[in-house]
């Protein structure tokens, strides 16, 4: 079976302390820590020591996705706090001003591809270059991003097949046209079932659709996702 998890900002904005509970409550082996927002960042990882983290078979962080490029080197100062404890980060490459900085992350840096609204990063062209600048970066390969930008699923055949020995972590949520992550429809599980088995079972999956005000619950979407990343149920989507 699959190691499959949640993102703590899909369960509980901000409120990390309580998404974790939740996690550890169901057994869950999979986890990414959230600090989504530039204002979650410092109150994350001053808290990392502290949390306790047993029983998560993978753990990731996700960086900021969105901050003044000043604040760069700052950001990247307390990222640097995440990986050295050896947690991979997971970072969007349209915040990447300095190339240079990021490399001291090493094999911890995890680069995301991107959805429709950011300029780089969408496409397998992009991310063979992305990783001709980072050659010790992994891939964490977003169903969701790429099923936006390419609905036939074409384009995520083709990351797979350029930059599939990056691959570290997937993230997988139903991508709507606001770019919004949702709750997996039975399209959506039909469309990543179509790209299932070039998908290692040992690759951590982390999902990511937003369920903090009751628009789904943990363990429903958990199967969906089961069900969406199993090519023996591609004709069996219902």
């Amino acid at each position: 079976m699959r190691p499959i998890g949640f993102s703590t900002g899909a369960l509980a904005k901000g409120d990390f302390h309580s998404a974790i509970l939740r996690l550890r409550e169901l057994r869950i082996p999979v986890i990414e820590l959230s600090a989504l927002r530039f204002d979650e960042l410092d109150g994350l990882v001053t808290a990392l020591p502290t949390l306790d983290l047993s029983g998560f078979e993978f753990v990731s962080f996700h960086a900021p996705s969105d901050f003044h490029p000043e604040a760069e080197q700052y950001v990247i100062d307390r990222l640097r706090r995440v990986a050295e404890t050896g947690i991979p980060v997971v970072v969007h490459p349209d915040v990447i001003v300095v190339p240079q900085a990021w490399r001291d992350l090493g094999s911890m840096l995890l680069i995301e591809n991107m959805d429709k609204r950011k300029p780089i990063g969408r496409y397998s062209g992009d991310l063979v270059h992305l990783f001709e600048q980072f050659p010790d970066a992994g891939l964490c390969f977003d169903l969701g991003h790429v099923r936006q930008v390419d609905p036939s699923m074409t384009e995520a055949h083709l990351v797979l097949e350029r930059v599939g020995d990056r691959l570290r972590e997937i993230h997988l949520s139903e991508v709507n046209t606001s770019s919004r992550h949702d709750p997996l429809s039975i399209y959506a599980i039909s469309a990543f079932q179509s790209i299932s088995h070039l998908i290692p079972e040992t690759v951590p999956v982390v999902l990511e659709m937003l369920i903090d005000r009751g628009q789904s619950d943990i363990l429903t979407e958990i199967d969906r996702a089961e069900r969406a990343l199993n090519p023996a149920l591609l004709h069996a989507v219902g």
